[in-house]
């Protein structure tokens, strides 16, 4: 039976992995969050001072799988769930630059394939639908303003004592949306047949509204 694959990419803070999550559950499919794998990734090589030349060989031994308990994904590393560890600032922006290195890229890029062959999947990530999945059923671009995700990404974090200021959160999405759109492999770009989506004025509900919307009639053969 063909399995049916969705690809969400777009920018860092556009919502992708929690929209992408309300989708899937709409429609009863598995959501992959490929970030978590890269930030994963990143983690081991920051954790272990891998320099760039040694992560080829390194990432043999890093042991990254993803596990769903009780319908949630997550994500373990070495047999240790390293779901929250992996969410830190500094991992987000380790996991912007390794991800650019092609050893990280190939060492994940099957682990992705050979769940898509197997399941019906909603798959979020910067490059879903150019690379990993140029196949998919549905493509989605989904996007906001750098200063509504920066918002967006502080109102998550007012909470915390160590909570950074506005202005220094919107320079970091600025500064990665920078890196992702022009590192050397597989850059952060729209595919050519992806819809865009831009949720600056949306809230989540009406955002994942939305996208299941573009699915059924794509799938259907209508859109």
């Amino acid at each position: 039976m063909k399995t049916i694959n969705i690809a969400i990419d777009g920018p860092a803070g556009a919502g992708k992995s929690t929209i992408a999550k309300m989708v899937s559950a709409k429609l009863g499919y598995i959501y992959v969050d490929t970030g978590a794998l890269y930030r994963t990734a990143a983690l081991y090589i920051t954790e272990n001072n891998i320099p760039d030349e040694n992560i080829e060989k390194a990432l043999e031994s890093a042991d990254i799988s993803l596990k769903f308990i009780d319908g949630a994904q997550r994500v373990f590393l070495g047999g240790r769930d390293v779901s929250e560890l992996i969410r830190t600032p500094e991992i987000s922006m380790a996991a912007s630059r390794t991800s650019a290195v092609p050893a990280v890229r190939a060492y994940l890029f099957e682990t992705q394939k050979k769940i898509a062959r197997e399941n019906n999947v909603i798959m979020d990530g910067r490059d879903i639908g150019t690379v990993v999945l140029p196949d998919a059923e549905v493509k989605i671009f989904l996007t906001a303003s750098a200063e509504e995700r920066a918002n967006r990404r502080y109102k998550e974090l007012a909470e915390k004592p160590d909570c950074p200021p506005y202005e220094d959160i919107l320079k970091d999405i600025i500064q990665r949306d920078y890196q992702d759109m022009h590192r050397e492999t597989a850059p952060l770009r729209q595919a050519d047949d992806a819809v865009l989506v831009d949720t600056t004025n949306l809230d989540l509900e009406q955002s994942a509204e939305e996208i299941v919307k573009i699915i059924t009639k794509r799938i259907a053969g209508e859109g």
